[in-house]
């Protein structure tokens, strides 16, 4: 861990350019879920307290570099006071006069938000002349934005060279979580990972295949990991053109010694819908006119043995069609088996990843989990074993 946190850094009287994520999703001009705003308060608060002056940059949307007012972050000035029980200023620009006169003059206690960073087409080109922009505003970088790290943006790869720099309680959280689950784990190691295409996740995998002790494989995936051991799925989805690349994938496993855990039933219908008519079925036994939307109780008891042998817990991605019944019941059941096994201090659960933090959420699992990212796209690139720039930069 080469990189400093909030509690290494003189804030005092410094102005703290702080790279958040507050994507946050927003109807009729009113947000919906200020999950993500929440979870930055902490650092905020913390360099407040400390004696800095917080200086927000964040991205709102995809604007392409152009100035699009529905994109403009001035929307979400009440939501963070809320939050962070503060006034917040804002400024047009997260460049120029304005930005260094909103700067110059924010007062203690008070935060300040800049406007939109995609605004500029340079702050996806990680344009240095952009990011030197910026760092003119402050005196110190913190990121606090783990989810926006697997991209060398100015805001979020460019500032950490320019000035001194630190990773967030957010990002700290997130960093420590991770190295906890693949840097140095306590082993048996299990992952679970789920979905629907075997395609999106190979190098996924292939990193895991060779750090974990059991890969627990499920939806859709999984299903093209039965048609490569040449089991009839029916109707079901898979890729039947990645079955040579599961067969690689399992031989691989067996080669580094990664248990790799397939259902052994299965629960099939002959419609994709909630309440569909529906059959419990062992694996090599799916009708030709049916289709496989869940893992079958067996399925969950060798899921759940597995994890009551198991020291850390990776999961991305639900077993089955967790989105309608009955066909959440494998996904909600193994989930609830790791919740209690991490609330008893057996494991150590980490999970990510947007359908996967929408199925805990929907299982009443995720509150017991030690840790669950909302990153998205870092996540699981951390997770397949490649450098994120944002924090690669502050390892320094």
């Amino acid at each position: 861990m080469g990189w400093k946190t909030l509690d290494e850094m003189d804030l005092d009287g410094k102005r703290v350019l702080t790279r958040v994520d507050i994507n946050v999703p927003i109807v009729d001009g009113m947000v919906t879920d200020s999950t993500r705003i929440r979870r930055i308060a902490p650092s905020v608060k913390h360099i407040v307290a400390a004696g800095g002056r917080p200086i927000l940059l964040a991205h709102f949307g995809r604007p392409g570099g152009e100035r699009r007012e529905n994109l403009s972050l001035k929307q979400l000035v009440p939501t963070l006071e809320r939050a962070f029980d503060a006034p917040v200023k804002f400024a047009a620009d997260c460049v120029g006069s304005e930005a260094a006169m909103a700067a110059e003059t924010l007062q203690p206690g008070e935060v300040l938000l800049l406007e939109n960073t995609r605004f500029h087409a340079g702050e996806t080109k990680n344009d240095p002349e952009l990011a030197a922009g910026m760092a003119k505003l402050g005196d110190v970088f913190c990121n606090d934005a783990f989810s926006a790290a697997h991209r060398a943006h100015s805001s979020t790869e460019g500032l950490a060279h320019l000035l001194p720099a630190c990773a967030g309680r957010l990002m700290q959280a997130e960093l420590e979580a991770l190295e906890s689950a693949l840097g140095e784990p306590k082993r048996p190691v299990t992952a679970v990972v789920g979905g629907a295409k075997v395609s999106t996740k190979l190098e996924l995998l292939s990193n895991l295949i060779e750090k974990v002790d059991n890969l627990v494989i499920g939806g859709g995936m999984a299903n093209t990991f039965l048609a490569a051991k040449d089991i009839q799925i029916g109707k079901s989805l898979a890729e039947r053109m990645m079955t040579d690349t599961a067969l690689e994938i399992m031989a691989k496993a067996e080669s580094t010694g990664c248990n790799i855990v397939l259902p052994r039933d299965v629960v099939v219908a002959r419609k994709f819908e909630a309440n569909a008519d529906n059959e419990t079925v062992a694996v090599d036994q799916c009708p030709e006119d049916a289709m496989i939307l869940d893992a079958g109780p067996e399925s969950v008891a060798a899921i759940s043995a597995v994890l009551a042998e198991s020291k850390t817990l990776i999961w991305n991605g639900p077993l089955g069609a967790f989105e309608i019944e009955p066909f959440d019941a494998a996904t909600n059941a193994a989930a609830l088996k790791a919740a209690a096994l991490t609330r008893s201090g057996q494991i150590i659960s980490v999970a990510g990843g947007g359908d996967t933090v929408a199925a805990l959420n929907a299982s009443g699992a995720a509150g017991d989990f030690t840790y669950i990212s909302t990153a998205g796209g870092a996540f699981l690139e951390w997770m397949e074993g490649k450098v994120l720039p944002g924090v690669a930069a502050l390892d320094q």
